[in-house]
């Protein structure tokens, strides 16, 4: 007998780090060219010591940290969280319009819980981070896809185009997953105006800001008083203090959202991890100038990509976006981008993501791009790469 299996969850594609992983099966690897695995955005390495010692001393003598906590988070760290929105964007958080999540997929999927229901529609701008699009398709939401320009950003123009009466959001993702690029604030702001002209909720995931390459507010939405009609700012402590595997986002929204969204968490994990709220709010508290040596790095990589890649250039490849942690790549091969990255792995020692897997399946574009996620690598990991990418037999 087979049991029945939803057909939203069937239809969804199968998470594609896991995909890509498994093309690693039966491959060797030989010293002198170990994988050089770019295909996922996350740090390598574990917390600062220092931070890593006080989840140690929590776990051993805090014993609330071993209980269920309050399921929109631990007080003191939406207060400070609220309380570094208004420095890093100049507006006016309260602690009460913070929530934390189990990470920052997380906050995105108890924001759409809340928004949007079977058969209704969401914009999200091609190429799109795919746990977005991979949650929506197991609700039952049309993604409606949204594509950018030469420069991978958005055009609101384009986009109020694609709204009718079953849109319910547009996604923005900046510093962007996968392309790398920073959307200027002027364009944020405009889809700000344009969400709230026609009624939708704009929905900005800055999981990668303290990567951001200008330094203060990348925009300047909290400054309007009336944001929280419209928006809903996701945030992970993940990428900032290294803790991926403590699973810590969080959501800025209404405080009539985040009721809406305590049922939603209580019911799927009943609190956020409280070691990892621990430790995020001691990171917040002690290591600013840690994570300000973190930024430099990873824009000093940004560079080594910008000034390695002429070399790439010459052999007919394309840079269309970077930044954060990720580079957007345009490949020159008779081939498609799934099918390039699969012969990578055995003919290069890379591991990286295609753009078929950023793109809706229609869309011949994706076929031509992929994602590096270069802060994976130092700088001279980001040389021995592009010297493989060159040294490509294909």
């Amino acid at each position: 007998m087979t049991l029945p299996l939803n057909p939203a969850m069937a239809g969804t594609e199968a998470p594609p780090v896991m995909e890509a992983r498994r093309w690693l099966d039966g491959v060797h690897f030989p010293p002198e060219r170990p994988l050089i695995n770019v295909s996922q955005a996350a740090p390598v390495a574990p917390p600062p010591r220092a931070l890593r010692e006080a989840i140690a001393d929590a776990a051993l003598t805090n014993d609330a940290a071993h209980l269920y906590g309050p399921v929109l988070g631990l007080p003191d760290l939406r207060a400070e969280f609220a309380a570094n929105c208004n420095a890093h964007y100049g507006g006016d958080v309260g602690a009460a319009q913070v929530c934390i999540t189990s990470g920052c997929n997380q906050a995105f999927t108890a924001t759409m819980a809340t928004l949007v229901g079977a058969g209704d529609e969401v914009i999200l701008p091609t190429p799109w981070y795919f746990n977005h699009k991979m949650w929506l398709d197991m609700s039952g939401v049309r993604t409606v896809p949204l594509a950018t320009d030469d420069r991978l950003l958005p055009d609101p123009d384009r986009a109020a185009a694609l709204i009718g009466p079953r849109t319910r959001a547009i996604v923005l993702v900046t510093p962007n997953n996968p392309g790398g690029v920073e959307y200027p604030a002027d364009l944020i702001r405009a889809f700000l105006d344009l969400a709230r002209a026609r009624g939708v909720a704009l929905i900005v995931d800055e999981t990668y800001r303290d990567f951001h390459s200008v330094s203060g507010a990348p925009h300047d939405l909290f400054r309007d008083p009336d944001w929280a009609d419209t928006l809903i700012h996701l945030y992970s402590f993940s990428k900032s203090y290294r803790l991926t595997g403590h699973r810590v986002g969080a959501m800025v929204a209404s405080e009539a959202r985040l009721a809406e969204v305590e049922k939603f968490l209580d019911t799927v994990a009943i609190c956020p991890p409280q070691l990892g709220q621990i430790a995020a709010l001691w990171g917040m508290r002690n290591l600013g100038q840690w994570l300000a040596g973190e930024r430099d790095e990873i824009l000093a990589r940004r560079a080594a990509v910008e000034t390695g890649f002429p070399a790439l250039a010459a052999k007919g490849w394309g840079l269309m976006g970077v930044g954060a942690y990720f580079a957007y790549m345009r490949h020159p091969f008779d081939m498609a981008s799934d099918d390039l990255c699969r012969r990578m792995v055995s003919a290069a020692g890379i591991l990286a993501l295609p753009g078929t897997m950023f793109m809706p399946a229609d869309d011949p574009q994706g076929a031509r791009q992929l994602r590096v996620a270069f802060a994976n690598l130092d700088r001279d990991g980001i040389a021995q790469l592009f010297a493989r990418l060159q040294a490509l037999p294909f």
